[in-house]
């Protein structure tokens, strides 16, 4: 290792700072009844059969897992993640992005639970935090002084799926 990159390294090591940490469930999440799983799984049956008439076997399958994957995140509630906000980037669980790969950051609410979202250069392309019981003010404040706070703006895909979701439902809302 050159003499420069080991300074380097030194130098990040002594001025890595934690400004702020939380911790929060991985993921937003809701607890589902059982009309929505019954509804979900009578709109996979119907769409299996029509797929089963085109012999597109894949396409089943495809199905069959988006369907596990939804009663799995609705059945089985998240584990709890740390979250740090440090001088050199976040550390989400066991990993850390740098400021130089993440861009933007805005907030956004899921089954009424607030969640931090970190617009991302590289693979996942956004970091999506639960922010639990932290103060938003308090995350703005830190954020601010390495990202720029704007929220993207909605496609049209986004649009049409938020106008679907709230016209049909899969499950009663009181």
């Amino acid at each position: 290792m050159p003499a420069e990159e080991k300074k380097q390294s030194q130098t990040e090591s002594r001025t890595l700072k934690t400004l702020l940490e939380w911790k929060a469930p991985s993921r937003p999440f809701k607890k589902r009844s059982k009309e929505f799983f019954s509804t979900v799984l009578t709109i996979a049956a119907l769409i299996m059969i029509i797929l089963a008439f085109l012999k597109e076997w894949f396409a089943i399958l495809s199905v069959a897992a988006f369907v596990f994957l939804v009663f799995v995140t609705g059945k089985i509630p998240p584990e709890e993640v740390e979250h740090k906000i440090t001088t050199r980037g976040i550390v989400t669980g066991e990993k850390e992005f740098r400021w130089e790969q993440l861009g933007r950051f805005w907030f956004e609410e899921r089954y009424g639970q607030k969640i931090l979202c970190v617009e991302n250069f590289t693979a996942p392309r956004v970091l999506m935090m639960v922010i639990g019981q932290t103060e938003e003010e308090k995350l703005k404040k830190i954020l601010s002084d390495y990202l720029p706070q704007e929220a993207p703006t909605k496609t049209w895909m986004d649009k049409a799926s938020q106008w679907l979701t709230t016209k049909i439902s899969l499950e009663d809302t009181p």
